[in-house]
């Protein structure tokens, strides 16, 4: 077992073990989807670069319980505009 999930600070820091394997499991997919990763660690152990991104406060769950990066805009989907006209 990896010695950070052994620590209460990165449950707290998520919110909760639920939260913690959920934002642990979206990232991975993530990662292997080919995302790149948002910290410099010589490590091909993807699950140590997810938990070293949660510990540095790179990434986090959103309100939708959605993988968020830290000081990124969350993606808004544009509202197509109704002309009250064509009606």
């Amino acid at each position: 077992m990896l010695e950070e999930l052994k620590e209460e600070e990165i449950v707290n820091k998520v919110g909760g073990r639920f939260k913690l394997s959920t934002l642990i499991q979206k990232r991975l997919v993530q990662l292997n989807a080919g995302s790149r990763a948002l910290i410099d660690l010589d490590s091909a152990n993807k699950m140590s670069i997810v938990l070293q991104e949660i510990i540095q406060d790179k990434i986090f769950l959103d309100s939708s319980n959605e993988v968020a990066v830290m000081g990124e805009e969350p993606e808004t989907q544009e509202t197509p505009q109704l002309d009250l006209n064509d009606l």
